[in-house]
């Protein structure tokens, strides 16, 4: 008799799972709460899904990813590596190609591309999905073993292994709002501390209206009691709230896991990176002089973005309105000159809050990863129950890394459901 498995969401994780229980013979069902399967694929890399990425690999694999413990995901991504990944996808259909800090894209540019070769296969393999099947909970027979599975709308689905592939509680228009953690805590699993991940920064200050919208390259770190805790560099953007931007969503969850600790976190922006300090005093230095007449703020135009300039005058402690500022550049003492360079080279924000659930890219913290075992993905409190991807408390850095910990984790728990 086959082994029955049922795969509790059908994202990139539980469809993945899907297949490797699948390809060993396992009779597998997934139940996905969605009118259709794999609806936050669609939504990654900007439409053009950055699946994996090349840096991923060898010891250090697990360095981009958090958590409590984040040697957990050692193991799995070593199983199922980077290179097995494209394999794997390559055997699907999907060609690939490497851009820009290693992140790996199918040379359709679609994410679509990754729906269409996901659903050939499983419906090659026989895979029984179930969309808008939303499961409110699990329960384990003590005398058989057996699981049921029981949905909303009063269905019950029986089998001998279930894989908990739900998602977190990021982007939760796509149906990751959680449901995963509830069956877990029901199923007797403790569920960490939870907050938003790859998400932007609500920062402290009346101006940012004035200046959102506006793009830099620069350097943002997190701080605490004036500690650098994460750094990146790259395109900020700021808006009406605070900032945007790939550097910022990177660093973004070391000030979550401040704050979410009580903690205050700053941001420190450096908007002048390619200069040392003493370039950029020289520069203005001579930028000031060389103006001559003209006012101060216009003697930054062409150095600094027009919209910033006022804001940043504002920072160094030079006034509040355009009047203020309306004195020739040279007759700028240098006292005052230094607090400009200061804002330019250390520009800091009391970090207010992150964004919320629906802002963010991927959930921080889930399933306590002492309560799983690392080789297999299955539960140590409930045989036969596994956990893959975001529902458990691993998470990556922004470029390819999620959905990676995604395809590992579920072909792990896939596999060793049909093999348990």
């Amino acid at each position: 008799m086959k082994k029955r498995v049922i795969v509790v969401g059908g994202g990139a994780a539980g469809m993945t799972a899907a297949v490797a229980a699948g390809r060993l013979g396992a009779a597998v069902t997934i139940l996905e709460k969605n009118p259709r399967v794999g609806k936050k694929i669609l939504a990654t890399g900007n439409g053009r899904c950055n699946f994996t990425n090349i840096k991923i690999k060898g010891e250090r694999a697990h360095t981009y990813y958090h958590g409590a413990n984040p040697e957990f995901a050692r193991s799995a991504l070593a199983d199922f590596s980077v290179d097995d990944t494209l394999r794997f996808f390559e055997k699907l259909g999907i060609a690939h190609k490497v851009e820009e800090e290693g992140k790996v894209f199918p040379r359709s540019d679609q994410a679509s591309s990754f729906l269409d070769v996901f659903r050939y296969e499983l419906d090659e393999l026989d895979v029984n999905i179930r969309c808008e099947a939303r499961v409110i909970e699990i329960r384990k027979d003590g005398k058989n073993g057996e699981f049921r599975v029981e949905l909303e709308n009063g269905e019950t689905h029986r089998g001998d292994a279930v894989i908990i592939a739900t998602g977190g509680k990021a982007a939760p228009a796509t149906g990751s709002d959680g449901d995963g953690f509830l069956l877990a805590k029901k199923l007797g699993h403790t569920v960490t501390d939870l907050f938003p991940a790859l998400v932007q920064l609500m920062l402290e200050g009346d101006f940012f209206p004035r200046i959102a919208g506006v793009k830099l390259v620069g350097t943002a770190e997190i701080l605490y009691k004036n500690e650098s805790l994460a750094k990146d560099r790259g395109d900020i953007l700021f808006a009406d709230y605070g900032v945007s931007g790939p550097p910022i969503l990177q660093i973004s969850r070391k000030a979550g896991e401040l704050l979410n600790a009580g903690k205050e976190a700053y941001l420190k922006i450096n908007i002048m990176d390619t200069f040392t300090r003493e370039e950029l005093r020289q520069l203005l230095q001579k930028r000031f002089q060389a103006g001559g007449k003209k006012p101060l703020d216009f003697s930054l135009v062409g150095l600094i973005n027009k919209r910033l300039i006022p804001v940043i005058l504002m920072e160094a402690g030079l006034g509040s309105k355009p009047k203020d500022w309306q004195f020739p550049a040279a007759s700028l003492p240098l006292a005052e000159q230094e607090r400009i360079l200061q804002v330019l080279t250390d520009w800091r924000f009391k970090i207010r809050r992150t964004r919320s659930w629906p802002s963010a890219q991927v959930t921080a913290g889930g399933i306590d990863t002492r309560e799983i075992d690392e080789k297999t993905m299955e539960s140590k409190l409930v045989k036969g129950l596994f956990f893959a991807g975001e529902v458990i408390d691993i998470d990556g850095d922004c470029g390819g890394f999620n959905l990676q910990w995604a395809w590992s984790s579920g072909y792990i728990a896939g596999r060793n459901a049909a093999l348990g």
